[in-house]
C-alpha cells in the first residue's frame, strides 16, 4: 500500500513540474521576452549599445530563477518519471501503459540537454552584452536576434514538458 501512495505521488509530483515547467516556459517566450525588447533600437541607432547592455545587465535575473528552480523541478521530474516507467512496467496489475511515462522521461531528458547544450551558451552571450561583466566591448551582434533567437529555441521547452505532462496525466485519469 506505502509503495502504491508513493507511486502516486511521484508521478503526481512529476506532472505537476511539467505544467509548472510548461507555464514557466510559456512565460519566459511570450511574456518576458517581448516586454525586454520593446521600442529596443536597431544595431545602427546610437541608443544600441546601452540598451544592448542593459539587456545584459537584465537577463541574469532571469536566468538565474531558471538555474536555481527549474533546473531542479525538471531533474526530478526526469527521475520521477523513470521511476514511474519502471514502477508501471514491473506491475502486471497497472492499467497504466509505462510506455507513456518512458516518453514522459524522454521528453524532461530532452529538455535538459537541449538547456545544457543550447541555451546556456546563448545565455552566456546575452550575459555578455553588459560589457561590466565581461570588461569587454558590447558585443556587435544584434541583441534583439540573440533574444529572438533565444524565445523561439525556448519553444522545446515549451512543448517537451507540455507532451510529458499530458502523456502521464492520460494514464492516471
Amino acid at each position: 500500500m506505502a509503495t502504491l501512495a508513493l507511486s502516486k505521488a511521484i508521478v503526481g509530483s512529476s506532472i505537476s513540474f511539467s505544467f509548472i515547467l510548461f507555464g514557466n516556459a510559456i512565460t519566459q517566450s511570450f511574456m518576458t521576452i517581448p516586454a525586454l525588447l520593446v521600442d529596443f533600437p536597431a544595431d545602427s541607432s546610437p541608443d544600441y549599445s546601452a540598451r544592448a547592455q542593459l539587456l545584459g545587465r537584465q537577463w541574469p535575473h532571469c536566468w538565474n530563477v531558471g538555474n536555481v528552480f527549474f533546473r531542479p523541478i525538471s531533474t526530478l521530474g526526469f527521475i520521477g518519471y523513470v521511476y514511474t516507467a519502471y514502477e508501471a512496467y514491473n506491475d502486471p496489475t497497472t492499467k497504466s501503459d509505462w510506455r507513456f511515462f518512458a516518453l514522459a522521461s524522454l521528453m524532461n531528458l530532452i529538455g535538459i540537454v537541449h538547456s545544457a547544450v543550447n541555451m546556456q551558451p546563448l545565455n552566456d552571450k546575452i550575459v555578455g552584452l553588459d560589457a561590466g561583466v565581461r570588461g569587454k566591448k558590447v558585443i556587435a551582434a544584434s541583441a534583439e536576434a540573440m533574444m529572438r533567437k533565444w524565445a523561439k529555441w525556448n519553444l522545446v521547452r515549451v512543448v517537451c514538458p507540455l507532451v510529458a505532462g499530458t502523456a502521464s496525466f492520460s494514464q492516471i485519469i
